[in-house]
């Protein structure tokens, strides 16, 4: 959607990566083996795609972050060997493939390719078009291109089962850091595609429109990360200001779990779905 890009580049919750495009390898990497037999994920974004798409005994390690609350497929973690993404750490495990997302920095894939290991690098996705295209791309590279098509299928009729005639409700899209985005962002999608009115109109990401708030109102608040491992609010994020405490005491409130937000990948629709039965 949408957290290491946030805390990375915006210093807040939300959606991954900093790198910007589609999922694919790298240019500069060898390219990926056509059934890769040591897999190595370098951080937690990467990890969904590999535990969703990879058999248990190719993966040979996963991000330090894989069983984390964030970590959509962390029950699938348990039992796999994890690595830090440093490059000695990676290469000890004599990977055929590793795969990333924002992991080891950003001269991670370069530094891979000159080992010779091949590197599927998953880009950024800010639609759901973008998504189900780099779960497709990832997918070949790993190797399971018949295991991504099906998610992709999958995919297509969920959001099917969402388009009908409502009108159009206001919600908040609004994170412990006092954050909140418009149009132009994977979340900005997710809201419109759950029949939603994105209630914030200004593009990207934006502090909460507290001024705004004070005299206008959602129908309702997506609340993400709250309670949460990265809950982590201070005293100048604007979320703890009374007319952003009043939005999530005083309207309907849809309590997105943090763990189908903080990357954008296919689950992304768990959240797209919440938010279509409080829009009911």
């Amino acid at each position: 959607m949408i957290r290491r890009f946030l805390l990375a580049c915006l210093v807040l919750p939300g959606l991954t990566a900093c790198e910007a495009g589609s999922g694919a390898w790298s240019s500069a990497a060898p390219r990926p083996p056509a059934v890769p037999l040591r897999v190595v994920s370098l951080d937690y974004c990467a990890d969904q795609y590999v535990l969703a798409l990879v058999p248990r005994n190719r993966i040979a390690a996963l991000s330090p972050d894989a069983r984390k609350s964030f970590s959509y497929h962390r029950a699938r973690a348990a039992g796999i060997a994890q690595v830090p993404s440093r490059a000695e750490d990676v290469l000890v495990r004599r990977p055929d493939l590793v795969v990333r997302s924002y992991g080891g920095g950003p001269d991670a894939a370069r530094f891979f390719a000159r080992s010779g290991v091949p590197v599927v690098q998953i880009g950024y996705a800010n639609d759901l078009a973008g998504v189900r295209r780099t779960l497709i791309e990832v997918a070949d590279g790993l190797g399971a291109s018949a295991r991504g098509a099906a998610l992709a299928r999958a995919m297509d009729a969920r959001l099917a089962r969402l388009r009908g005639d409502r009108p159009a409700r206001q919600a908040l899209y609004m994170t412990p850091a006092g954050v909140t985005t418009g149009s132009g962002t994977l979340i900005h999608a997710m809201i419109t595609a759950a029949g939603l009115a994105n209630f914030m109109d200004a593009p990207g990401w934006r502090p909460l429109p507290l001024e705004r708030l004070a005299y206008q109102r959602p129908d309702l608040v997506a609340a993400a990360f709250f309670g949460t491992e990265t809950d982590h609010r201070d005293g100048w994020s604007a979320a703890r200001h009374p007319v952003a405490r009043a939005q999530l005491r005083e309207r309907p409130v849809v309590n997105l779990d943090g763990a189908s937000t903080a990357c954008g990948g296919w689950f992304v629709l768990d959240a797209v779905e919440a938010l279509a039965r409080g829009a009911e």
